[in-house]
C-alpha cells in the first residue's frame, strides 16, 4: 500500500491492484475510507466528519496530482508523494 501523503494523523494511499473508478484510500486510527478522485466524495468506509472534511479539502487542492498517481498505479510505476495539507 504505497503512501502518497500524511498529515494530521491521516495517511493517504493507493493500491497497485486497484479497480475503477479512480480513487484513493484514507486511514485515520482505526477508521478507513475510500474517496473518488473525479467526484471528490466518500465512496466506501467511514471516518469522523472532521477528517472527511480535511481529506476532501486536501484532495480538492491536489486532484491533478491524484489523477497522475492513479495513472502510475495502473502502469504499476512508482507513485509520487503529494504535499500534505499542513
Amino acid at each position: 500500500m504505497p503512501e502518497i501523503s500524511r498529515f494530521l494523523g491521516i495517511i493517504i494511499s493507493m493500491y497497485y491492484n486497484e479497480h475503477t473508478p479512480p480513487h484513493f484510500h484514507a486511514k485515520y486510527g482505526e477508521f478507513r475510507a475510500s474517496f473518488s478522485i473525479n467526484e471528490l466524495k466518500l465512496i466506501e468506509g467511514d471516518l469522523p466528519k472532521r477528517i472527511i472534511s480535511l481529506v476532501l479539502e486536501w484532495a480538492f487542492l491536489h486532484r491533478e496530482e491524484l489523477l497522475e498517481d492513479w495513472e502510475l498505479v495502473e502502469r504499476k510505476d512508482e507513485l509520487k508523494k503529494i504535499e500534505p495539507l499542513v
